[in-house]
């Protein structure tokens, strides 16, 4: 294909783009290539100077533009935009908040509300902050309240339905004010790693709690339904919780809620109360918010930054992400209505680090951070001259009299800045995510036909070359890892500034986020990254540090914190750890459940180890025998042989829980889909509520170089936690999206 030559896409890049991007026939045929897709596009978006008075010739020359911004892999607008621009759905923002109201109207509206958006491509935040306690009063009925944390799981189980038959998954943040009476129930509601998986969660943190915290003070916990004081607990004890799971599985996140108010462009149109999946976007209620990033890795010329080609990028970006306001085809007229009102974009970067290696900066460097202030401050300033020059075109949004620029500088969008996740974006660009560091030098990449690849970032390789240095021995001893910091045969000049996530203190990624947030109108997405034997006051340190910075949020992630493979020092193919079963003793003891299936009762025997986990199961169905007999006796062995060769159940639980088959049944414990469904809710109900039985074992420091997220689900290669998200670098999934 020449246009693949044309555009100088990686081979991963087009494999992204296969695989989400390009559109497709009804038998799932790719019916356009890259090139085509960036003309689709440019096309879409150009096309909306029309309605602001451009001759043909000029919409042309901007379609041009566009074309050439995104081909040249200067700028890329979000992933709803790239797929669903110039086609019959036509959705574009990446970015919603819902509001959940106090009653069983409310809350459904935004259940339903939600489908919709998610089936369109987009991920929604929610705060839970209205809803009455658990145990309170029900006018209506007389009834008890089963709280915020109960009515998540509706969300939940509703984006789990709806995100199997979409390109993006849906994603949602849930998000509970830190006065709130069931905050404890929130903090600790992701414990059990099986519920509310399609969920982000954060704590609204307020200036009052911060305040207790550091004075080691009471704050009070408010009803939201009668607005009285509930009772008062200490703050400390509350932050210590937050601290102790996010130290723990990297959940809860933190966002500051006031200070995210302090800088809200438009407060008399209401109080910001939630963000995005991601945590970046902070929206008002039926606002949608559309992003894009530019590539850094570009902005770099005879080792200096080249203002005058980001200048122009930023103009044209800006341009770009005002027009798709307009071209966008939103999932509700409420939500069209109040983005339209405040037109906010969201221009953001990728490529930082790279930038960096370039300018042969290390990132954990006080040059780093005020080479991010100047140019965060640089993108901003543009960008706001960029809007005004469209106000003077176009006109102010609408809320502009509202805002806090009125009679101040004249704008077309009350937001301008943003740094979003880039995960699929960067892979498609061929740069590093986001503002995150290098997450390796070098890393193993699986392919489909399960060829292992070593994928080498080219910065290294040609320095490495420069020195004579170079070899592709030296490269697999580093996919070993993904650092250079152990190899004798580097200098020392180069491991200090090819430094990886893992080698950079926690305290330098906050620095740097906050480097960039002062000049960010939104937040920023970013992860700071914690070693395995972090200590729960590691992750206080960087909390604390966050909120005296004045970040607007902050995520960590302890690595191997969750449930994932191990990559240990030596050499292991694949990148991973053979998995043997483990040798079955003697005796084991179990249970023996009933479960009612369109194929007759079906007995599920499920023995456990000494540490009182699922080791094996059996299956007998009553009278089939046959075929479902068979059947059902296959999924028994092979998952045994997953639980002995150490696959969490709850992994097993999610492969095959509402697998359907022609003959469903009703029973006392909901309705039974197949006997795979049936067999995967009689693990479920034997794991659910036994203490450690999906949390990661303790693992030797000895043992360990660093831990991954586990396998990607698509392709294999090992997944990494960053900018607030699970990400594949190989195949461009994202839990998150």
């Amino acid at each position: 294909m020449e246009s693949l030559t044309k555009l100088k896409l990686s081979n991963n890049a087009i494999e992204v783009l296969k695989r989400r991007y390009l559109k497709k026939d009804e038998e799932g045929n790719i019916i356009e290539t890259p090139e085509e897709l960036f003309r689709r596009v440019a096309t879409a978006i150009a096309q909306i100077d029309a309605l602001y008075g451009k001759s043909e010739k000029e919409v042309n020359k901007t379609k041009e533009e566009f074309y050439e911004l995104m081909t040249s892999l200067l700028f890329l607008p979000n992933s709803p935009t790239l797929m669903n621009a110039g086609t019959p759905l036509g959705q574009l923002s990446a970015c919603f908040v819902l509001p959940v109201e106090d009653s069983m109207e409310g809350i459904f509206d935004a259940v339903k509300y939600a489908a919709i958006i998610h089936k369109s491509g987009g991920g929604t935040g929610f705060s839970f902050s209205r809803l009455r306690p658990k145990g309170d009063v029900v006018g209506s009925t007389k009834g008890i309240s089963s709280g915020p944390v109960s009515f998540m799981s509706v969300f939940d189980s509703a984006t789990e339905a709806v995100k199997q038959g979409g390109r993006r998954r849906g994603a949602n943040m849930g998000l509970l004010r830190v006065d709130h009476p069931d905050i404890l129930e929130f903090i600790t509601c992701k414990d059990d790693l099986t519920r509310f998986t399609n969920f982000n969660i954060s704590v609204g943190l307020t200036e009052d709690f911060m305040k207790a915290v550091i004075n080691d003070e009471e704050y009070e916990l408010i009803n939201p339904r009668t607005g009285k004081l509930q009772r008062k607990i200490k703050a400390k004890e509350v932050f210590d919780l937050i601290v102790h799971q996010a130290w723990k599985n990297g959940e809860p996140g933190i966002v500051f809620l006031d200070r995210i108010n302090a800088s809200n462009p438009t407060p008399q149109l209401g109080e910001i109360e939630a963000t995005n999946p991601c945590g970046e976007q902070p929206l008002l209620p039926y606002e949608s918010c559309n992003l894009g990033s530019i590539n850094l890795a570009k902005m770099v010329k005879n080792g200096s930054v080249d203002w005058e080609l980001l200048k122009s990028v930023v103009w044209k970006a800006v341009h770009f992400l005002d027009n798709v306001i307009d071209a966008n085809k939103y999932p509700l007229p409420l939500i069209e209505k109040n983005t339209k009102a405040n037109r906010k974009i969201g221009l953001g970067v990728m490529g930082w680090a790279d930038m960096l290696l370039q300018l042969k900066i290390p990132y954990n460097s006080k040059e780093a951070l005020t080479l991010a202030e100047e140019l965060m401050k640089f993108i901003l300033n543009e960008g706001r001259l960029a809007s005004q020059e469209l106000a003077i075109q176009r006109g102010t949004f609408p809320n502009y009299e509202k805002s806090i620029y009125y009679n101040k500088m004249p704008l077309r969008n009350a937001t301008i800045t943003t740094i979003a996740p880039t995960g699929t974006l960067s892979i498609i660009a061929g740069c590093s995510s986001g503002i995150e560091p290098l997450f390796a030098i070098c890393f193993a990449r699986n392919v489909m036909d399960g060829t292992r690849l070593v994928e080498v970032n080219p910065y290294f390789k040609e320095e490495m070359e420069k020195r004579g240095l170079w070899s592709e021995t030296l490269a697999e001893r580093i996919a070993e890892t993904g650092s250079i910091q152990g190899i004798k045969d580097i200098p020392e000049e180069i491991k200090k500034i090819f430094v990886t996530a893992h080698e950079i203190s926690p305290l330098d990624h906050v620095r740097m986020q906050a480097a960039f947030q002062q000049y960010v109108d939104n937040a920023v997405s970013k992860t700071v990254n914690l070693p395995n034997n972090a200590t729960e006051d590691d992750v206080r340190e960087v909390y604390l540090l966050a909120y005296r910075l004045g970040c607007k949020g902050v995520t960590v992630y302890r690595d191997g914190s969750r449930q994932g493979q191990v990559i240990q020092k030596g050499k292991t193919e694949g990148h991973f750890i053979p998995l043997k079963p483990r040798k079955r003793p003697e005796v084991l003891k179990g249970v023996t459940r009933l479960m009612k299936t369109g194929c007759g009762n079906l007995y599920v025997t499920i023995n456990k180890d000494k540490d009182d986990k699922p080791f094996e199961v059996f299956t007998n169905i009553g009278k089939a025998g046959g075929c479902a007999a068979s059947q059902a006796e296959a999924i028994g062995r092979l998952i045994s042989l997953a639980l002995r060769s150490g696959i969490e159940p709850h992994e097993i639980v999610k492969q095959l829980k509402g697998i359907s088959c022609h003959s469903p049944v009703w029973a006392s414990n909901g309705k039974i889909t197949s006997c795979s469904d049936a067999i995967a809710k009689a693990i479920e109900s034997e794991i659910r509520g036994v203490k450690g039985q999906i949390e990661v074992q303790e693992q030797k420091k000895s043992d360990i170089e660093f831990v991954h997220y586990g396998a990607c689900p698509e392709c294999g290669s090992s997944l990494s936690y960053e900018e607030g998200c699970v990400i594949c670098h190989s195949c461009g999934f994202t839990k998150c999206s």
